[in-house]
């Protein structure tokens, strides 16, 4: 029976990969470019950080929709539509980039926010499901796949910017790619019948809002918050910290952003067996304190190498915060969607909206020490891991009620 769940499932896993990935090549192809923004625009830190505001506003409207949307339409449907809005958004932002347009840049990275939440919770909630189908864990590998993903669209980042390619046709391609990749993957996601959740009768009332009154799926959220945060300052701000903190030239700041990508990936492969093998809690102890000395070091790094090793050590321990965090809201497959969705939001609230207030801060303390702010939030975040450990079957039968 395992046997041909995992056989049934297999399509769906390597299209999830696939979506994820994407999904990390769309969003790099945007961050790495960051300082070449700032720069056509010319915005100071705290003005980039306030258009990067657009971005997270799209994002925070449409996240706490994205467990009904997705209730309503499946997985593989809401996937769709928000790859369509991600496009129109970026097409938005390369025609803002051309005409050197702050409000035109505000509306398509509304837009691109927007698609990109709701993506992000859908893929999320069907790779929860294809982890349950596969009874083994690969929530980290599908984040694997977003970071590896990134990676490709950070090194394309770099290696257009020391070329001076422009960006507006940077954007258009990889939107038209985005969108022929997703609607041809998305095919073969599970079929909306094996998706687990809450339907029609007893449960089936209950909406994404009950999910919110859980103090486990809160505390698993604090959990998420704090990897969502480091790991969406890293992916915003280390690029222009690099440039600005140690006068690098913009490559060698994309290039940055792309060794902290490397070092995530990697670790998010190797993720899985290091959490079979030692458990959720001691491995994301170790991961949030990683990333918090890593964090440490890359801001008091006096050169690019040694803020490098500290871009390495952040990037490995932000890794698996975000994907385990998925998996224990993914514990009871009867709620894992409403409470995906949940931590999704939690999460994706500090990952989007937490690096324009890096930018603000960076305007009065520079970024890299403005970076440091993060540190409360993730000591904050160590402090409730233990809510991310397994539910026990009794424990389930508990929540379910």
């Amino acid at each position: 029976m395992i046997g041909a769940n995992k056989f049934n499932a297999r399509p769906a896993y390597v299209a999830t990969m696939l979506i994820f990935a994407v999904n990390g090549l769309a969003f790099a192809s945007w961050a790495a470019r960051i300082p070449t923004v700032t720069r056509v625009l010319e915005l100071s830190s705290g003005e980039m950080g306030a258009v990067l505001l657009s971005l997270a506003a799209g994002s925070v409207i449409a996240l706490p929709m994205a467990g009904n949307v997705v209730s309503r339409i499946g997985t593989a449907n809401t996937v769709r539509v928000a790859a369509v809005i991600a496009a129109i958004g970026v097409l938005f932002v390369a025609l803002a980039l051309s005409l050197a347009s702050v409000p035109l840049t505000v509306v398509g990275l509304f837009l691109f926010g927007a698609g990109i939440g709701l993506w992000d919770v859908a893929q999320n909630v069907e790779g929860a499901a294809v982890e349950q189908k596969l009874k083994r864990t690969v929530m980290s590998q599908f984040h694997a796949a977003f970071s590896g993903g990134a990676f490709l669209g950070a090194l394309a980042g770099a290696g257009l910017s020391a070329l001076d390619v422009p960006l507006p046709p940077h954007l258009i391609v990889i939107s038209i790619l985005v969108l022929a990749v997703l609607f041809l993957a998305t095919r073969n996601f599970l079929p909306e019948a094996e998706h687990r959740t809450e339907r029609d009768g007893s449960a089936g009332k209950t909406t994404s809002r009950s999910a919110w009154g859980e103090l486990r799926t809160l505390l698993v959220g604090l959990v998420v918050l704090g990897a969502a945060l480091t790991e969406g300052a890293a992916n915003d701000w280390i690029a222009k910290a690099t440039v600005d903190g140690l006068g690098a030239p913009e490559w060698a700041g994309a290039l940055m952003f792309a060794v902290f990508i490397a070092s995530m990936t990697m670790c998010r492969f190797l993720g899985g067996r290091l959490i079979d093998r030692w458990g959720r809690v001691p491995t994301l102890y170790a991961s949030l304190l990683a990333a918090l000395a890593g964090l440490v070091i890359f801001v008091f790094g006096t050169n690019v190498w040694i803020s490098g090793v500290g871009a390495v050590l952040w990037g490995a321990g932000a890794a698996l915060g975000f994907p385990t965090g998925m998996s224990a809201a993914a514990d009871d497959p009867l709620r894992a969607a409403k409470r995906v969705s949940v931590v999704s939001t939690i999460g994706y609230i500090a990952f989007l909206a937490g690096p324009p207030i890096i930018g603000f801060l960076g305007d009065h303390f520079t970024l890299r020490p403005a970076l440091l702010a993060i540190g409360a939030v993730m000591v904050l975040s160590i402090l409730v891991v233990p809510a991310a450990r397994p539910l026990k079957p009794v424990e389930l039968q508990k929540a379910a009620g």
